[in-house]
């Protein structure tokens, strides 16, 4: 994944009416009327968190008549969870060191 579309989607995904909306969308297509329904937001200020949304490629938007429902894009996820697990591995290698030394630690001051 490119830097800008990697930062677009951390940008994306940094608000927690936009993280909202994704969850709501992983139950499948919604219009911006439902989309809009559980937030104290006008349908404008949705729609802009949608734009957002669908700059970063984390959603689509389909034409059903006058209606224009909203889609998760999950796919473009992948590289930011991949890029999430590489310091997830780092921070589990080194718990599992700290676990090892403070054993080690732990078990060289009671035999004294």
């Amino acid at each position: 994944m490119a830097t800008d579309q990697l930062s677009r989607t951390f940008s994306a995904l940094s608000d927690p009416t936009r993280r909202a909306i994704l969850t709501m969308l992983s139950q499948g297509e919604a219009t911006v009327t439902d989309i809009a329904a559980p937030f104290d937001m006008s349908l404008p200020a949705i729609s802009k968190h949608l734009q957002v949304l669908e700059k970063a490629e984390l959603i689509s938007r389909g034409r059903d008549a006058q209606w224009r429902p909203a889609r998760l894009n999950a796919v473009t996820l992948a590289p930011a969870a991949d890029w999430i697990d590489d310091y997830r591995r780092f921070w589990e290698t080194s718990f599992d060191a700290l676990e090892q030394h403070l054993t080690s630690e732990e078990k060289g001051t009671t035999r004294d």
